[in-house]
C-alpha cells in the first residue's frame, strides 16, 4: 500500500563489560559482553510509486538486506528507505552491526515474515564481526563465530557518565595484537570472566561493575585510553562502581547504581571537561 512505512530500529553499546579470551590457551576466541546503551539504530520504507532508492547506511546494511532478499527469494517493492542513528560510527558503540539489525527487522516487517535468528545469525556472519544488539538482554557472545555461550538476562543495569575520545578503530586492523595480548594473559582473563559471570548469576550489579573495570584494566595494556587512569584514580570520588570502556573504541566511563543528580552530574562535567572533553549521560543494560 503506496506511502505506509514500516522500520526496524535496534539499540547501541557503549563498548564492553568483557573483552578477552573465553578461556585461558595458545588459540583463544574472542568473546565479549556487550554494553547494550539506550541508543539506537532506525531504518524505515516507505512504499511508493518509483524502483526502491539506495539504502542510505552504507555498503554493509546494504549487503544485509540483498542477502536477505536472495535467502528469501524476494524483490523489493517500489518505495524509499530511510534512516537515522544516535550511534558514533567507528568508537565502539556497535553502530554497523545495529544498522544491519535494523534493516533486517525493517525486512521481515515489510515482508511480514516471522523473526528468524537464525536468518540474522547468517547475514551477519557473511558480513562482520559483531557484537550481540541483535538480543534484548545480556550476553556472552563469540563475536568471529557468532555463537551465543551464555545468555546471561536483562535484570542488571547501570546509569552511566562517559567521554568519546578522538580518533576511531578498525576492529579488523587490530585483532592480531588483541589476540598476542589475550595468550599473555589469559589466567587473568579468565579469573575475570569468571567473576563478572558469578555477579551476573548472584544479580550483583556492583560485582559486576568490578569485573568490567578489571577487564578494562587490562586493556590498557594493549589499546589505552588516554583518559583511563584518571578516571580510575577519581572513581572513589564520585562514587563510581566501576570503569568501563570500549575495548577495541574511543569510549570511557563510570558506571552508577542509581540515577545521578544534578550536583553530580555538574560535577562530573566539570571533572571531564578538565581533561578535555565532553560528558555524556546514558542508561546502559537493562535492570
Amino acid at each position: 500500500m503506496s506511502g505506509r512505512t514500516v522500520s526496524g530500529v535496534c539499540h547501541g553499546t557503549l563498548g564492553e563489560l568483557y573483552q578477552g579470551p573465553l578461556r585461558a590457551g595458545p588459540d583463544p576466541d574472542i568473546a565479549v559482553v556487550s554494553f547494550p546503551v539506550d541508543r539506537h539504530s532506525w531504518v524505515h520504507f516507505t512504499r511508493g510509486t518509483e524502483p526502491p532508492d539506495p539504502l542510505p547506511l552504507g555498503q554493509k546494511a546494504a549487503l544485509a538486506a540483498r542477502l536477505f532478499a536472495e535467502h528469501f527469494g524476494l524483490t523489493l517493492p517500489p518505495g524509499r528507505w530511510s534512516a537515522h542513528s544516535d550511534l558514533r560510527v567507528g568508537v565502539g558503540m556497535a553502530s554497523s552491526t545495529a544498522d544491519i539489525v535494523a534493516t533486517l527487522r525493517c525486512l521481515f516487517r515489510l515482508f511480514s515474515l516471522p523473526h528468524d535468528a537464525d536468518v540474522v545469525f547468517g547475514i551477519l556472519r557473511a558480513i562482520e564481526r559483531a557484537d550481540s544488539v541483535f538480543l534484548d538482554e545480556f550476553a556472552l557472545y563469540l563475536s568471529g563465530r557468532h555463537r551465543v555461550v551464555r545468555r546471561l538476562g536483562a535484570d542488571i543495569g547501570f546509569h552511566t557518565a562517559y567521554i568519546t575520545e578522538p580518533g576511531t578503530v578498525d576492529t579488523t586492523a587490530v585483532t592480531d595484537l588483541l589476540l598476542t595480548h589475550y595468550r599473555r594473559h589469559g589466567e587473568e582473563y579468565e579469573r575475570c570472566l569468571t567473576d563478572l559471570l558469578k555477579g551476573f548469576a548472584s544479580g550483583d550489579p556492583a560485582a559486576v561493575a568490578r569485573a568490567a573495570t578489571v577487564s578494562a584494566t587490562l586493556s590498557q595494556s594493549v589499546l589505552p585510553k588516554a583518559t583511563f587512569d584518571s578516571l580510575l584514580a577519581h572513581q572513589e570520588q564520585f562514587g563510581a562502581d566501576g570503569v568501563f570502556v570500549a575495548h577495541t573504541g574511543c569510549l570511557t566511563g563510570y558506571l552508577f547504581p542509581g540515577r545521578l543528580a544534578a550536583d553530580l552530574k555538574s560535577e562530573l562535567s566539570s571533572f571531564f571537561h578538565s581533561l578535555g572533553h565532553q560528558c555524556s549521560f546514558a542508561r546502559g543494560g537493562y535492570g
